[in-house]
């Protein structure tokens, strides 16, 4: 099954979820995404959805210098980053077990 159209849909979720408890920079989210089972993800959708969710106001960004390259911009989730996360957490889980129980009903049947 192609996954970049379910991985356009819940990017957002997904950044707010790992940047919730620790921030990071581009690189960083990327490879916190693919760990935890988002290997399809690409590079340009995470730097786009870091751009967007701080331009909405769900983000902070910060500048580190870095002793061995350019200096990192990192993101952390601010309070309306938590909110918008709750919110869209909650929009998940009710989605998810929607279709699950239209799955089960299309085997059973």
């Amino acid at each position: 099954m192609d996954t970049s159209q379910l991985l356009k849909g819940v990017l957002d979720l997904a950044v707010l979820a790992v940047l919730k408890d620790d921030d990071g920079y581009g690189y960083d989210v990327l490879r916190r995404l693919r760990s935890g089972g988002m290997g399809e993800v690409g590079d340009a959708s995470v730097y786009g959805t870091l751009r967007r969710l701080y331009r909405a106001g769900y983000l902070t960004s910060y500048v580190v210098p870095s002793d061995e390259g350019p200096h990192r911009k990192y993101y952390g989730v601010n309070e309306a980053g938590r909110v918008k996360l709750a919110e869209s957490e909650l929009a998940w889980r009710e989605f998810a077990e929607t279709l699950d129980g239209i799955l089960r009903k299309g085997a059973a049947a």
